[in-house]
């Protein structure tokens, strides 16, 4: 209902916007009303403009706060965006298929994500990059090492909080997993990692980057039967990228190196010693 009494003064109105924005949690625009309402006068902005104004800024910056605040929920162990990938350096990375997964929609479906290549070649990269992107774009995601979600999930076995935290990691929108296949694992964190797995099958995405090819998995999971589970749960309509073997921070080193200077002819006159086929020397 319309409120019918005199207009505010401008004192009164700056007040009450103060204490409605307060009531309402709109501190974007508490914060940033007066120098919206001076930037709207100079641009002759409607009444309905400005008020579009206001709200798109509060929008704005909430959706940006909750970007950070999904971004840091997922532990990344550090930033890494695909705009800082180099294609270029990694031609078996195909760009146009990381930009289609960078969309999110194989998230909405719940589909699986293998990266699989040698150490060096971009996996861990693209798996935070693409989880990163992830969290832009509205889901809930969560990053851990193989081992360090084993370790987590033997604890919570033996402190009898293992379906609770089984749920934790059922309920993010996409798990990445990075480093899989790097260390062998006793058959019971094998079976606590494959209940993981089995609790997001076909509802949420697990992403994974691994060294080993597939056949190679059977050093890291040694029961033939689980192992061969767990490759099932995730190449199920999975995406599977290779990465390639050569590695992009080895080749990077090397061009790094400075060239040596080759050594100048000797000039005439100057001794040189030559190794003879019998192993002395002789000057000349």
């Amino acid at each position: 209902m319309a409120r019918n009494h005199r207009p505010l003064t401008d004192h009164a109105a700056d007040a009450a916007v103060e204490a409605a924005c307060k009531v309402l949690h709109l501190s974007v625009i508490r914060e940033t009303y007066q120098d919206q309402l001076a930037a709207a006068a100079r641009a002759q902005l409607s009444h309905r403009a400005f008020l579009a104004e206001l709200l798109m800024s509060e929008c704005e910056v909430r959706e940006r706060r909750r970007n950070e605040t999904r971004l840091r929920a997922a532990g990344f162990p550090r930033p890494k965006w695909l705009a800082d990938f180099d294609f270029d350096a990694n031609p078996a990375v195909d760009q146009a298929v990381i930009a289609t997964l960078a969309e999110g929609e194989w998230i909405r479906r719940g589909e699986p994500l293998c990266l699989i290549g040698d150490s060096g070649t971009g996996k861990s990269h693209l798996l935070i990059a693409l989880g990163s992107a992830a969290t832009q774009r509205g889901f809930r995601v969560r990053y851990c090492s193989a081992a360090k979600l084993v370790n987590e999930l033997v604890e919570a076995a033996d402190e009898k909080v293992l379906t609770k935290t089984i749920a934790r990691y059922g309920r993010v929108d996409l798990l990445c997993i990075d480093e899989f296949g790097y260390l062998e694992l006793d058959r019971r964190g094998a079976e606590l990692l494959f209940q993981v797995l089995t609790e997001r099958e076909e509802k949420n995405s697990v992403a994974i980057a691994s060294n080993e090819n597939f056949s190679g998995w059977a050093k890291t999971f040694t029961d033939p039967r689980l192992c061969a589970a767990i490759v099932d749960r995730l190449t199920f309509r999975a995406t599977i990228i290779e990465t390639g073997t050569e590695s992009y921070r080895l080749k990077h080193a090397r061009s790094s190196i400075p060239q040596q200077p080759q050594a100048s002819p000797s000039a005439t006159g100057t001794a040189k010693t030559d190794i003879s086929p019998l192993g002395g020397s002789k000057s000349e």
